[in-house]
């Protein structure tokens, strides 16, 4: 039958509804699975027709008959056989010409029928099944794949094919042998290198292989959107397996892995998609994009895991199985690693998986190793002083106080001095939200009138205004948002100061702790300060402390005082005391580097609380500082005269010490350590007479300004670029640490020596000539006797 059924046009298509073309799937689905089931079943009924055949064929019982009368005729055939040696020549000569015919080669071996018995057309089935071969248990069973069967006159004959079945015992084998080969191969001796061969093959190795990372590097940075897979083979070969080169190409990767993510890595933090962005089409452009973000970030935490690994098998002393590294290398990885990590923590603040960069990074601060840890260190102090709104900051702060708590306060003084680099006490919000703030750039006057129509116009400046507005807003958002992380930050450090206050008094920590107070103490609330005035007095007062731990305490508890502490009631003479007690402990050896702490003591409990200071606790003060610049560097010298000079044009009738007359009655007490009774306005400041003398060119020059009574104009002022200084700067600027005089010494061209004929020409004529006249004469010596001398003094 003709089908007639036809196929339909594009156009009637269009016009089908969706859900007819869908059921219309399914009808044709449904059907193409019903006649699949229908062959299934035709099948199996054949194959159960062909088993049921062959277990009902009939048996003629002829068979039987003519199987016993042949194998009596076999009987009697062997009977009359005779052996070869008994044979005729002739009949010899007989069977081997039947021996060359078809019909012997053709026969079948394993029967004893004689050649001209005829194959039987009927053979029976037990007959064909004993001629089969036993099989042994082990043997396993052949699959048979049963084919259509075959029809004749005889009846149905059923076909099948064994199925093909791997001969894996034989693949083994063969394989066993190729080992065996491969073993022998290696067995053979490798060629033995010289020491300069070895050398030789070793550098070549290495600039392969960096020539093979510079090619990987130099195409991701041209293209990373498309090169994805060269980044992960350039991570890949961070596991080197080469011995030779291993520990080189590991540290090379490491690097140039830092620099390409430091390259490519965007200005924003790249989040995880949704699973209904994922759903959502988009342009070719964005989900490019988006694949090269997330093979970036895929990557980037890879290689950070491993710098992690690298860093932990060396911690652990983990040798790995492949045992292509020794310990002594995993050093100098672990070194190279941190390194890396250190310029990721700087460089991509705002990328992804800062904080476990963070997290790393801060444990190691404390490790024994000192190069690691002053690595770390340098890092984050980087850190805390380009980070502009606080966000990096806060995350370094919180690891920091919860190490210093997790280790019971057992860490390095170093990990809480990178608190001093907190950009909270000198940020300018100001300064910091322009810089955040976009930038608009607006049409001037001119620019409007030539460009512009009236209306244009009118509506450009209304555009302007709402710009500009919007730019305030934004700029005050980020100034809020500073001054919340600012505080949050700091409630963090005051709270792991407070705790090493309370509880580790006498831990390493405490100067650290101190000298962040004295920087930070202008911030701290008003309801602490009474608690905290009392807690730095009793610190001093049990003498635990060390000089400098003490001058700490002095600056904090004034800092306090000079800030919000204006309006509490409290007299710090306890903390002057000390201090004009602690002066004399430093001198020209190792306490030198601290009179920078003196001097700012001195800065803001005199020239920042002048009014609240009496005039016999600052001539007390100018005397016994004139006194300490005998003892110590230069460089300390000029910052103490630049004190004192200070302290001539602040404070009112400071000129006394420069007369001798006394002033009252009483006489000065030098030894004494109280700075209101030790009488100074009765002495005068003999030492500026011998700084006057010192080597040092800008001694001189303070020491003859201060004689003349530290004047502002005139013939003994100073020049403008040492008295616009303060008394620090200058500490620090003639500071010689780099073991160089300075100012530098004005080269000075040598005299030139007098040349003289005679040497004696300075010895008068008349003794000359006895000198000359007593050279001539002959002098006999005697022998000394010493007893006589002996009897002579005994005599006497």
């Amino acid at each position: 039958r003709k089908n007639t059924k036809r196929v339909p046009s594009f156009r009637k298509l269009l016009r089908t509804s969706q859900i007819k073309l869908d059921n219309k799937l399914k009808n044709k689905q449904y059907k193409q699975k019903s006649a699949a089931k229908k062959y299934r079943k035709e099948q199996k009924k054949l194959r159960e027709a062909v088993r049921d055949a062959i277990s009902r064929k009939p048996f003629p019982l002829e068979e039987c008959k003519k199987k016993q009368a042949a194998k009596k005729w076999e009987e009697k055939e062997e009977e009359d056989a005779l052996p070869l040696d008994m044979m005729d020549e002739d009949d010899l000569k007989l069977m081997e010409d039947l021996a060359q015919k078809a019909s012997f080669l053709t026969r079948d071996l394993s029967s004893n029928e004689p050649v001209h018995v005829k194959k039987r057309k009927h053979e029976s089935v037990i007959e064909k099944y004993e001629k089969v071969p036993r099989r042994l248990q082990t043997e396993p069973e052949k699959e048979l794949i049963h084919l259509l069967p075959i029809k004749d006159k005889s009846g149905i004959i059923p076909q099948a094919v064994e199925k093909p079945v791997l001969n894996v015992a034989h693949d083994e084998e063969e394989d066993t042998e190729d080992m065996e080969e491969a073993e022998d191969f290696n067995e053979e001796p490798l060629p033995v290198l010289t020491p300069e061969e070895m050398a030789a093959q070793r550098r070549q190795k290495l600039q392969e292989r960096k020539m093979h990372i510079a090619a990987l590097a130099s195409a991701i940075l041209s293209e990373p959107d498309s090169n994805m897979k060269k980044l992960k083979e350039l991570r890949a070969m961070l596991m080197e397996q080469d011995p030779n080169v291993a520990v080189i190409v590991r540290k090379l990767v490491m690097v140039s892995l830092m620099e390409i993510f430091k390259d490519i890595a965007p200005s924003y933090k790249i989040r995880p998609l949704t699973e209904a962005e994922k759903a959502t089409k988009v342009k070719k452009e964005t989900q490019k994009l988006r694949e090269f973000e997330e093979g970036l970030v895929s990557q980037y935490k890879f290689y950070l895991e491993n710098l992690e690994q690298t860093i932990k098998d060396w911690k652990q002393r983990k040798l790995k199985k492949s045992n292509v590294i020794s310990l002594k290398a995993y050093k100098g990885l672990a070194e190279v690693a941190v390194k890396c990590l250190c310029e990721l923590l700087v460089a991509l603040p705002h990328f992804n998986f800062h904080n476990n960069i963070i997290v790393l990074i801060v444990p190691l601060m404390n490790d024994p190793s000192k190069m690691i840890s002053e690595l770390c260190v340098e890092a984050v102090k980087k850190l805390f002083k380009q980070d502009k709104l606080g966000y990096a900051s806060l995350g370094v702060v919180k690891v920091i106080s919860g190490l210093v708590r997790g280790r019971n306060y057992d860490v390095r003084p170093e990990v809480l001095k990178v608190f001093l680099h907190l950009r909270i006490k000198e940020v300018e919000l100001q300064k910091d939200s322009e810089d955040i703030a976009p930038k608009k750039k607006f049409m001037t006057y001119k620019e409007k009138r030539k460009n512009l129509s009236r209306m244009q116009r009118k509506w450009k400046k209304a555009e302007e205004k709402l710009e500009r507005e919007l730019l305030e807003a934004e700029a005050s958002e980020s100034k809020a948002k500073k001054l919340k992380l600012h505080t949050e930050t700091l409630n963090i450090v005051f709270v792991t100061y407070f705790r090493i206050l309370k509880k580790a008094q006498k831990s390493p920590l405490l100067p650290a702790v101190l000298e962040g107070l004295a920087k930070f103490a202008h911030l701290i609330n008003v309801e602490f300060f009474d608690d905290l005035l009392v807690v730095l007095h009793s610190l001093i007062a049990s003498g635990d402390l060390s000089y400098r731990e003490s001058l700490h305490c002095i600056l904090s508890a004034f800092h306090i005082l000079s800030g919000q502490g204006d309006v509490l009631n409290i007299d710090p003479m306890k903390f002057y005391t000390h201090l004009y007690k602690t002066l004399f402990s430093l001198h020209a050896g190792g306490t030198n580097e601290d009179m920078g702490i003196v001097l700012q003591c001195l800065d803001v409990m005199f020239a920042k609380r002048r009014k609240q200071v009496s005039q016999q606790r600052a001539l007390a003060f100018l005397k016994r500082l004139s006194i300490l610049a005998l003892h110590v560097l230069p460089n300390s010298s000029v910052g103490i005269l630049a004190t004192n000079r200070v302290f001539m044009q602040t404070f009112p009738r400071m000129d006394l010490l420069l007369d001798n007359d006394s002033q009252g009655s009483g006489v000065y007490l030098p030894e004494l350590d109280e700075p209101e009774h030790c009488n100074a306005q009765n002495t005068a400041l003999w030492e500026l007479h011998l700084l006057q003398r010192h080597y040092h060119p800008i001694v001189q020059k303070f020491a003859s300004h201060l004689i003349a009574g530290a004047p502002t104009e005139g013939s003994g002022a100073l020049p403008l670029d040492l008295s616009q200084r303060s008394a620090t700067e200058l500490f620090e600027t003639y500071c010689m640490k780099g073991m160089t005089f300075n100012p530098p010494v004005a080269s000075v061209t040598p005299r030139r020596k007098d040349t003289f004929s005679q040497m004696d020409s300075f010895v008068d004529e008349e003794l000359n000539k006895q000198l000359q006249q007593h050279s001539r004469e002959t002098v006999a010596h005697k022998p000394l006797d010493f007893a006589k001398h002996l009897k002579e003094s005994s005599l006497a």
